[in-house]
């Protein structure tokens, strides 16, 4: 085997160089190389800029993709007109339907990013189920309290 590298060596006129096959983090073993891999940082939540980027980005593409989808209904309904194909009229079907799902798409768009908006401000807005944490002598104490406030 030696010989066959020799030749090797000797044709592309280079001289063999001993490669260590240790890791540079030191790990020995495919366990110890699993273990010791470092997880991506990643951030812990979405900022208010990201929300807006990736809606406005989302947003552009469903826009270009009903104006396309428009321009091809179009195209194949004049196609299906000139040529009276059954399968030229299935296939307008069939893109009316993709374009009208992909608008509808752009209206769950707005009611995700409505949503989205929302959650930050929602919280509870009324507790019906209060808990006293304390004794039986401490309760009766707050209600005599109460009722002398009554009175």
């Amino acid at each position: 085997m030696d010989k066959e590298y020799n030749k090797l060596d000797k044709t592309f006129n280079i001289t063999p160089v001993e490669v260590s096959t240790t890791p540079e983090n030191g790990c020995t073993t495919k366990k110890d190389q699993l273990t010791n891999v470092t997880k991506s940082n990643k951030p812990d939540r979405l900022t208010k800029d990201d929300i807006t980027r990736d809606y406005e980005y989302t947003r552009g593409n469903l826009y270009s993709i009903i104006e396309k989808g428009q321009e091809a209904i179009d195209g194949i309904l004049e196609i299906a007109q000139e040529s009276e194909m059954p399968r030229a009229y299935e296939v307008a079907g069939q893109l009316i339907k993709s374009v009208s799902d992909a608008t509808d798409k752009l209206i769950d768009l707005q009611k995700k990013l409505k949503d989205v908006n929302e959650e930050d401000k929602k919280g509870p807005t009324n507790v019906t189920n209060a808990l006293f944490v304390g004794s039986t002598a401490d309760l009766s104490k707050l209600i005599k309290q109460q009722n002398l406030q009554k009175d």
